[in-house]
């Protein structure tokens, strides 16, 4: 939260090893400004959505988002940890928001009252300037301005999470480009829309089915972020509310979204469609299918679409139908953004000590062939290199998922 985060890739890794200075190019700044607020199926997950349809997978590369506005005081923190977290898609070199009183919230909901309260003695300073948002293109190289109250849920894909349809015109695509309109799977979860008001606003949607004797026609999973999450929503009755519908849950891990994860069937290599609140959506990520035609929505959305088990239905129009031959429409989702009783778990697996860990030994069997421990790499003296030859040059939308299946 607040923090210009960088990460950096492999071959970052392996220059700094060697000895070699890591550089890293002044990145330029977009400005995303949101106003208005969500209401409705628009969730923080259709923010990134559309951003992604804009700047397309490419169009945030060497550049930081700051997402700012009334619209982004009004959304919650994980709401903005969902935008954040997706910002990888569009090459961003990192997202962020300014701290605000949701941050607060959330820290003082998550144990950490002591953060936030030191947070809130420099606020101002966890945030832009009030001139910078007061006249955003005079700071920012690009600006993109976003009105929450007008935003439609999106539907990005297939085969990539910058082809953005608003769900008013989601169902024509879908016949204009003879994709499988029979929806097979809905995965919600795993480590973004994992929330615990990703899963109250899934869940109200799944109750409705079942409240009118209706279960999930399409193949349908929930992946817990965390234990905490998982542990909490079980608590308070969410996980029953999925099982009910038909919905399984898997363990909290990345899961389904890299592949993890026992994918029914006949033929694993057939033309299909899956529908989920993931990030990453490239050919053959989800099941190693290149068949497989894989979309990605908020976790709302993915639920009433597995319901109906059709890519073709518009919760916000259509109407489902039960055995009985009874018709309904879906209302609104409604979730919560903090649990009313408080987080909480029994094992939240190892902890880090917080203190001094110089001291703590990391016990690897000798004969293991599968975790060996790193050994300090021996001085490299560098020289000119010359005469490498090229291996491959590839163009278009090529990445890192091509570079393991290679």
């Amino acid at each position: 939260m607040c923090v210009v985060a960088i990460a950096v890739g492999g071959a970052d890794d392996c220059d700094v090893m060697a000895g070699l200075p890591w550089e890293l190019k002044f990145p330029k700044l977009i400005g995303v400004k949101l106003t208005g607020k969500l209401s409705g199926w628009a969730a923080s997950k259709d923010i990134i959505l559309k951003v992604a349809g804009i700047l397309t997978v490419k169009g945030g590369t060497g550049a930081i988002l700051e997402y700012f506005g009334d619209g982004a005081t009004s959304l919650s923190c994980t709401g903005k940890g969902t935008i954040c977290n997706m910002g990888a898609e569009i090459g961003a070199t990192t997202s962020i928001f300014g701290y605000d009183p949701k941050m607060a919230d959330y820290l003082k909901g998550t144990g950490r009252a002591d953060v936030a309260a030191a947070a809130d003695t420099i606020a101002q300073h966890l945030t832009g300037d009030a001139e910078v948002y007061a006249d955003p293109s005079k700071y920012f190289d690009q600006v993109i301005e976003i009105n929450l109250s007008e935003l439609e849920p999106h539907i990005n894909g297939p085969f990539t999470p910058d082809l953005a349809w608003p769900i008013s015109k989601f169902a024509d695509a879908v016949k204009v480009n003879g994709w499988p309109e029979q929806l097979e799977v809905g995965l919600i979860g795993s480590c973004t829309n994992s929330s615990y008001e990703d899963i109250t606003r899934a869940a109200s949607i799944a109750k409705q089915a079942t409240d009118h004797g209706m279960k999930a026609k399409a193949e349908f999973t929930i992946t817990p972020g965390s234990e905490q999450v998982r542990y909490t929503v079980e608590r308070d009755g969410y996980l029953g509310i999925f099982e009910e519908v038909g919905g399984v849950v898997l363990a909290n891990a990345c899961g389904p979204c890299i592949g993890q994860w026992a994918r029914h069937s006949t033929d694993p290599n057939r033309k299909n469609s899956i529908l989920t609140s993931y990030n990453r959506n490239f050919s053959k990520r989800n099941d190693g299918n290149p068949n497989t035609h894989a979309f990605v929505a908020s976790p709302e959305i993915t639920t009433a679409l597995t319901i109906a088990g059709s890519l073709s239905f518009n919760p916000l129009t259509d109407l489902l139908t039960n055995d009985k031959g009874e018709k309904f429409k879906l209302e609104e989702p409604m979730g919560i953004e903090m649990p009313l009783k408080g987080f909480a778990v029994e094992d939240a697996g190892f902890q880090a000590p917080t203190e001094d860990g110089s001291k703590v030994e990391v016990l690897v069997t000798p004969t293991s062939d599968r975790l060996p421990l790193l050994a300090p790499f021996a001085e490299w003296v560098l020289n000119n290199l010359n005469g490498i030859k090229l291996m491959i040059n590839t163009q278009g939308k090529f990445t890192t998922h091509h570079i393991s299946l290679t």
